[in-house]
């Protein structure tokens, strides 16, 4: 059980933040009790993180602030630049969504841990590392002796999320802002990240203000719920009774956007041909790991053993594991993005390795693939219109004017407004940046589509909006997709088949229906319980409130 809520700890009122002329959250209240877990939802843009970022005074300079942030009887936004400065990182400390981006790469991990015990309370270097131990070990990283000195680049995700939450909680605060802690990790972290978030709780009655668009995991998780649009509340209460009884409709709309709640149309399949679409056999990839140190052996690292498995034309196959597991891997072997160091893969019964020349860039217009980040995948300083010609001239399928032509065409079959057609991706939302990658691959007339993650860090709205459309792409187009995921219920509504991987191995594959119902593999059944379930969630609160 999560430890029951005590006193209040902290009052937001009326709180209301613009950048220049522009406002970003209109009078916004809510409180947070001692040992309470508040969940604060909402699509990109709805003003929950910046509603976070106030609470410490880690907004731009830009902005003006009006209301009051109550915390333990001072009004915070009425204290100094000084004053702030003691209590951000010892009594409120934040966690955020993107370890990577900062983690300073110049600093070990317990560095980054022992900053704040030195900085707040004048610890030595010797006690501050021996604490920074400590508190590592208590966020669940193995062997901390030895990782109290590697660096970020030296970490996992995973690995990476626990430390910023020992940094974050070192200092032992009331309040801990946890912003997308959990968004685009594997199923498996996720629910080690959440299990600690909830022993924090527990054992020192950690208060927690927990940024998500993800329902299934604020209701695993948090005790109420404020629901954010638009840069106001349109909805809050107890996060379960909100999540089964909504009243406000954009509630009612983010939870008919879950995966599981979606309901996608049916796909009429032609009959089934005697030679699956895609073959791959018995294939391996294994990479040279460069040494640092000119004339040292180089290791070898298997990213791939010995897979094999078929691709129908026309069906979708969800390939899903843990990061490293060879998912990704055996998608770019399919693009001949890398080469095999055993086994083959072929299309429509030929082996893609002996295709050459004018044969083989024929063979990458008929597979296309759609990257997970959408922003590094688009030219920054290419109109949209541009970026989704650009395949067609290359190829040599079009002249400039035809191809510009085309992509208008494009961009009304991937639910792009046309006014969009002259920007550049900086300018659009990340949604419609996925939309222009879809509709990229779709310029070259593809018959396999390989969606690599292209709805891991979206909305669930926008989420919703990308599998319906993707959806009836295979009905209009008889496209073939491979869809890789780590968000099992997306992979099991949308995908006919699955293949799980782990380690670089292939698992298990079967039908959706056989996989998450009847899995045979151990380390399936880990996949699905690790996995916070949305309906398997308020179902056990029905019980529990009965």
């Amino acid at each position: 059980m999560i430890a029951r809520p005590k006193a209040r700890l902290l009052h937001v009122e009326n709180l209301s933040i613009a950048f220049g002329s522009m406002p970003v959250v209109k009078n916004v209240s809510f409180a947070l009790d001692e040992g309470e877990i508040l969940g604060l939802v909402g699509e990109s843009g709805s003003g929950k993180s910046i509603t976070c970022r106030s609470l410490l005074g880690l907004l731009p300079r830009n902005a003006s602030v009006g209301g009051k942030i109550g915390f333990e009887g001072r009004d915070l936004l009425g204290l100094s630049s000084e004053e702030m400065r003691t209590i951000r990182g010892r009594d409120i400390s934040m966690v955020f969504q993107n370890p990577s981006s900062h983690l300073d790469p110049l600093m070990t991990l317990g560095g980054h841990v022992m900053e704040p015990l030195r900085h707040h309370f004048g610890q030595t270097s010797k006690e501050a590392r021996q604490n920074a131990i400590d508190v590592l070990r208590s966020v669940q990283i193995n062997e901390p002796e030895r990782r109290v000195d590697a660096y970020p680049h030296e970490l996992s995700g995973g690995m990476k999320q626990r430390g910023m939450i020992g940094s974050a909680t070192a200092s032992r605060p009331r309040l801990l802002l946890a912003d997308e802690p959990t968004t685009a990790l594997d199923v498996t972290v996720q629910a080690r990240i959440l299990e600690l978030m909830r022993e924090l709780n527990r054992s020192h009655g950690l208060s927690i203000v927990f940024v998500s668009h993800d329902l299934a995991v604020v209701a695993e998780l948090c005790h109420r719920v404020v629901v954010m649009r638009h840069g106001e509340i349109v909805e809050e209460g107890p996060a379960r009774e909100i999540l089964r009884s909504p009243r406000h409709e954009y509630t009612k709309l983010l939870i008919d956007s879950q995966p599981s709640s979606l309901a996608l149309p049916p796909i009429v399949r032609k009959h089934k041909a005697e030679t699956p679409l895609i073959e791959v056999e018995r294939l391996s990839i294994t990479y040279s790991k460069p040494s640092v140190l000119p004339g040292i052996r180089k290791d070898a690292v298997c990213a791939l053993q010995e897979a094999s498995l078929t691709v129908e034309a026309g069906e979708s196959l969800g390939i899903v594991g843990e990061s490293g597991s060879g998912k990704s891997t055996i998608a770019r072997a399919i693009m001949r993005l890398v080469e095999p160091s055993g086994g083959e893969i072929r299309f429509r019964g030929r082996n893609i390795a002996t295709i050459r020349g004018a044969e083989l860039a024929v063979y990458r217009r008929k597979v296309q693939m759609v990257f997970q980040n959408p922003f590094d995948s688009l030219n920054p300083r290419m109109r949209i219109v541009e970026t989704i010609a650009e395949p067609m001239v290359r190829h040599g399928l079009a002249t400039r004017a035809q191809a510009l032509e085309r992509a208008r065409g494009l961009m009304r079959q991937v639910e792009l407004p046309l006014e969009l057609a002259d920007r550049k991706p900086r300018q659009l939302s990340g949604g419609q940046c996925q939309r222009v990658g879809i509709a990229r691959a779709l310029a070259l007339d593809p018959e396999v589509l390989i969606a690599d993650e292209v709805t891991s860090a979206l909305d669930v709205t926008i989420q919703a909006q990308i599998l319906r459309l993707l959806q009836r792409l295979r009905s209009e187009r008889h496209l073939t997709v491979i869809y890789i995921s780590h968000d099992l219920s997306v992979v099991r509504k949308f995908c006919d088949r699955i293949a799980v991987f782990r380690a670089a191995r292939l698992v298990e594959l079967g039908s959706a229906e056989a996989v998450f119902e009847r899995p045979q593999e151990s380390y399936t059944r880990l996949l699905l319980e690790s996995a916070p379930r949305f309906e398997r969630t308020l179902e056990l609160a029905g019980a529990s409130d009965e």
